[in-house]
């Protein structure tokens, strides 16, 4: 993890220690950020990145920097700087 990173209610969060979270990124709790279970493989979060209440980031997938994840959101897949993600399964809702 690097500079800035504001984790609330941390004792609800799982974060896989090959994971690498930028600076100024924000989890709500409740969050998963680890591997999907085929690979050892865990995410990539790029800086000022807004991870909502339940949001799980599963696998070998990059985020974006300056993305939103919503509440319960489940990222599976890589997502773009700049944008909103929402859903199970994900969907980008602004961009």
């Amino acid at each position: 993890m690097k500079k800035g990173v504001t984790i609330y209610h941390h004792g609800s969060i799982i974060i896989n220690g090959d994971a690498r979270i930028g600076q100024n990124c924000t989890l709500h709790g409740m969050n998963c950020i680890g591997n999907n279970g085929k690979s050892f493989a865990a995410p990539i979060i790029g800086d000022n990145v807004d991870i909502g209440v339940g949001a799980k980031i599963i696998g070998a997938v990059r985020v974006g920097n300056n993305v939103k994840i919503g509440a319960n959101a489940v990222v599976f897949k890589d997502v773009p700087s700049n944008c909103t993600v929402v859903g199970n399964p994900m969907r980008i809702i602004q961009h």
